[in-house]
């Protein structure tokens, strides 16, 4: 389904059915009592952001660290590539659900709340913030502990009464520290309006790194050299660019002219520079059109050529990438990759790659423009945010970091 429809979905179907469902789960809550076991299955919960599920990686490794759980995760099945970069779930541990159409939606949560009850879940962690459709996953999925952000006294989304462990979405911390918050909730000692009075160290949110063998690599580099038949890796460099920040929300876009102005710089500068423009196979024809608007036979659409979990090796291989603020930022986060993400209607500061990054970020009064408060949805059509950075601020920056690592 469209990102539109399916807001429009989860506020007139959400809204009345959290209204109804709500007194059914807190009835259902007060006969079960409270959890006196402590957690043994613990459901993560983050439907519809790739990137999300790399950035909750901090928050599952402490609950399996800290309770000795077995993991579960629930994510739209589009998006289920993104958990085996690091493969902190087992993959049989993952419900997928479909949202290609209403029906299939419908029918695969259906679907999962008996998956939920055959696994014994018996704690659900909801990661989202503002979704209706999550809330109600989690109010019927049978488990005794039930954590997620709920808006107290704040302006809001209404999500119903879910939950069993309340936690306040707070707006000035990183989003994975608010995921360890989550956490946090679970493995406490006592009962806390809300939840999660904790501190939570820097420490806490660094990433661990995927695992990228050498025969991976190797491959990677005849991958290469299949778009590319010259690409000799004793000689060449290799940078990634990534135009690309999907469809939730389109004003995360950098101009397509000022990448080709940053890419045509690039090569102008260095004989022995490749670049890949990468992406989904949905996004290769736009990549096309950029890599003829380059006009450089060392500009390659690598666009499609690789599914998710091969990007690591591709990763290890090059030298930087530059990307819009998207699912690439937090992918190369599990490498040790120099990424430059292009930030506007959102905040490095609450959204930022917790790999070795980089954010490239004007700061203006208006932004960010989204947030938890309005569903991720801005009036703005025009991103200033993102015109005021120029090619040339953008080349300054990359060409210093070539500089330094040749």
């Amino acid at each position: 389904m469209k990102i539109e429809l399916m807001r429009k979905v989860d506020y007139f179907a959400g809204v009345p059915l959290c209204f109804l469902v709500s007194p059914l789960v807190r009835c259902a809550s007060l006969l079960a009592g409270q959890a006196s076991a402590p957690p043994k299955n613990v459901l993560f919960m983050e439907l519809s952001e790739m990137g999300s599920a790399i950035l909750a990686d901090p928050a599952m490794r402490k609950m399996r660290r800290a309770a000795n759980a077995e993991l579960h995760f629930l994510i739209f099945r589009s998006n289920a590539a993104s958990l085996r970069l690091l493969g902190t779930v087992p993959e049989s541990n993952v419900f997928t659900i479909r949202a290609d159409t209403f029906i299939n939606l419908t029918l695969d949560s259906v679907r999962f709340l008996f998956w939920a009850r055959r696994r014994r879940i018996d704690t659900v962690i909801d990661l989202e913030l503002f979704s209706r459709f999550s809330a109600l996953l989690t109010g019927l999925s049978g488990a005794v502990r039930r954590i997620g952000f709920h808006a107290f006294n704040d302006e809001g989304l209404y999500r119903g009464h879910m939950l069993t462990h309340r936690v306040a979405y707070n707006p000035h911390l990183h989003i994975a520290k608010n995921f360890i918050a989550l956490v946090n909730a679970v493995l406490a000692g006592r009962a806390e309006l809300p939840f999660s009075k904790t501190l939570i160290d820097d420490s806490e949110i660094s990433l661990a790194r995927a695992r990228v063998e050498p025969s991976s690599i190797e491959m990677m580099r005849g991958r290469i050299r299949n778009a590319y038949p010259q690409y000799d890796e004793s000689r060449h460099r290799i940078v990634l660019i990534n135009p690309h920040a999907g469809e939730l929300l389109p004003q995360r876009r950098w101009m397509p002219a000022r990448f080709v102005a940053v890419m045509r710089g690039l090569l102008g500068d260095d004989e022995k520079l490749l670049i890949l423009i990468t992406g989904s196979p949905q996004e290769r024809e736009e990549a096309a059109l950029l890599q003829r608007q380059v006009g450089d036979g060392r500009c390659i659409n690598f666009a499609g050529c690789l599914a998710l979990d091969e990007l690591p090796a591709l990763y290890q291989i090059a030298e930087l990438m530059l990307t819009n603020d998207s699912g690439a930022a937090h992918f190369s986060a599990v490498t040790d990759l120099r990424t430059f993400v292009l930030f506007g209607p959102e905040t490095p500061r609450l959204y930022g790659s917790l790999g070795n990054s980089t954010p490239i970020y004007a700061g203006l009064a208006c932004s960010p423009c989204v947030s938890a408060a309005n569903h991720r949805k801005t009036p703005c059509r025009d991103n200033v945010c993102l015109q005021v950075i120029t090619p040339e601020a953008v080349l300054q920056q990359l060409r210093r970091s070539l500089a330094e690592n040749k």
